[in-house]
């Protein structure tokens, strides 16, 4: 980094047991200095900045250095290293062999292949393999876009919290005003599916794996599986119920024993769950409804090919499930159909129900809302079908990407007199975050995104709430307090 002309320095972290798995490039031209980093093998995200002269350009490129290889990044040669493993699900779609088609009422293609899916009071979410993250009201208006670094495996809720995982192994916070990378998953897992309870990460992979990680993004306990290709993983505060392609088999979420195991009729593809029950969608044309308790097969959903996903309604009485011929399905709680009906746009991969409609992300790419009241079905199954709205995306459509740089924060010089202050402090090694307001336990931490941390730096959160395991968890927006 001598002289002040062009200088370049290429730095890479990854951790052979877990978490990072990245690298980190700085290169200086004049007065210029600029900024590549994400994870090894991807292209990562860029940022430039000028500064007045080029020995002030240099002198702040040998900070951001110094910084990285403070927290163990070391020079490398690009190329060096395997990028992560990436198992991108491919799947077959037919044309569905149903007599009817369902009761569209509007669709949003989003461009690419779709998994992740999520409907909340306010909003129905949407996540494809190029990254993109989509927030729509129930009518079908696109509200607002989430650009992440790389596609989304799934959509996950904890609560008020809503989460992307996405193919560059961090799983993404996209509750607050700016998106937060809140977990990073060690490189030598294949993420297959994931679910997060109480802030503690489930991670499902290729190898029938599944690891746990805590709040604070640190390792808690792994287990291997008699089976492989783990699609399913969901988490309650008894267990975490774990689907793969020899069963089901459910742990006690406090260090990994096995509860119970139960082989399925076929290989498990999706997962979905209640109060007291699992639900396993299989290879071999049924879902298969588990007590959580004993692991007992209560019922069998039975569909007339492999099951790419499933459904209930919130009360169990309808279990609902898409096969891979582009067909979805209705089921009493006992098991007996009550109608199959064409989607009119490929295999459902995701879905869920909410207030009589039934919301699908499918082999197209679309996000389709339907229509599953009594009413509008046999409607539909007489060929008397709503017309259905194109949704369209609106180039004005504010656009939301991470922030991973403190300086990506908006700074305030006061508090808001309703705001809580949090300060990043240095503790075993680690940076951890405490409450600085009164009124809240000073022993416990605060689950907060790692790539803004600064020591000694305080931040403003709209709300903190405590979680089952003696933290606190940030609602709402962050701001950094100078």
């Amino acid at each position: 980094m001598s002289g002040t002309g062009s200088s370049h320095t290429y730095l890479e972290l990854s951790q052979d047991g877990g978490g990072a798995h990245k690298f980190y490039e700085v290169s200086v031209e004049g007065t210029v200095v600029s900024v590549r980093y994400g994870r090894i093998g991807a292209a990562g995200q860029s940022q430039t900045t000028a500064f007045p002269t080029p020995q002030k350009a240099q002198a702040a490129a040998a900070r951001k250095i110094g910084e990285k290889v403070r927290k163990g990044y070391a020079p490398a040669v690009p190329g060096g290293r395997a990028p992560r493993a990436v198992t991108r699900r491919q799947v077959t779609s037919a044309p569905s062999t149903a007599r009817s088609l369902a009761p569209v009422l509007w669709r949003f293609r989003t461009g690419s292949s779709a998994f992740g899916i999520h409907i909340d009071d306010d909003r129905c979410w949407v996540g494809n393999q190029a990254g993109d993250v989509y927030t729509l009201s129930h009518g079908g208006e696109v509200l607002a876009r989430y650009a992440l670094p790389d596609g989304v495996k799934c959509l996950v809720a904890d609560d008020f919290w809503i989460y992307a995982g996405c193919d560059d192994g961090k799983v993404y916070d996209l509750s607050s005003k700016l998106p937060f990378a809140a977990y990073d998953i060690a490189a030598d897992v294949d993420i297959f599916w994931l679910d997060i309870h109480e802030g503690v990460l489930n991670v499902a992979d290729r190898s029938g794996g599944l690891t746990v990680i805590d709040h604070e993004d640190e390792f808690q306990w792994s287990r291997g599986s008699t089976g492989r290709h783990a699609w399913m993983v969901r988490a309650d505060a008894d267990a975490v119920f774990h689907g793969h392609d020899r069963g089901v088999t459910a742990y006690a979420p406090d260090g990994g024993r096995e509860l119970w195991h139960t082989p399925t009729h076929g290989g498990v593809l999706f997962g979905w769950q209640e109060e007291t029950a699992v639900y396993a969608g299989t290879s071999r044309n049924v879902v298969q409804r588990l007590s959580k308790r004993t692991g007992a097969v209560e019922a069998a959903y039975r569909c007339d090919t492999a099951v790419y996903s499933c459904a209930t309604s919130a009360d169990g009485r309808h279990v609902f499930a898409g096969d891979s011929a582009s067909s979805v399905y209705c089921f009493d709680r006992d098991g007996t159909r009550l109608w199959k009906l064409g989607t009119g746009g490929g295999s459902a991969l995701s879905m869920q129900y909410r207030d009589e409609k039934l919301y699908m992300v499918t082999t197209d790419g679309s996000l389709v809302c339907v229509d599953a009241s009594e009413q509008a079905v046999a409607a539909a199954r007489t060929g008397d079908l709503p017309d259905t709205v194109d949704v369209k995306y609106a180039a004005s459509t504010p656009t939301y990407t991470p922030a991973t740089t403190p300086t990506a924060v908006h700074t305030v010089t006061t508090a808001p007199a309703d705001g809580i202050v949090v300060e990043c402090v240095p503790d075993s090694g680690r940076l951890r975050v405490r409450v600085v307001s009164g009124g809240y336990e000073p022993s416990w931490r605060v689950q907060f995104p790692r790539g803004i941390r600064e020591p000694g730096a305080r931040y403003v959160v709209d709300a903190l709430h405590p979680a089952a395991g003696g933290f606190y968890r940030v609602r709402g927006e962050i701001r950094r307090l100078l």
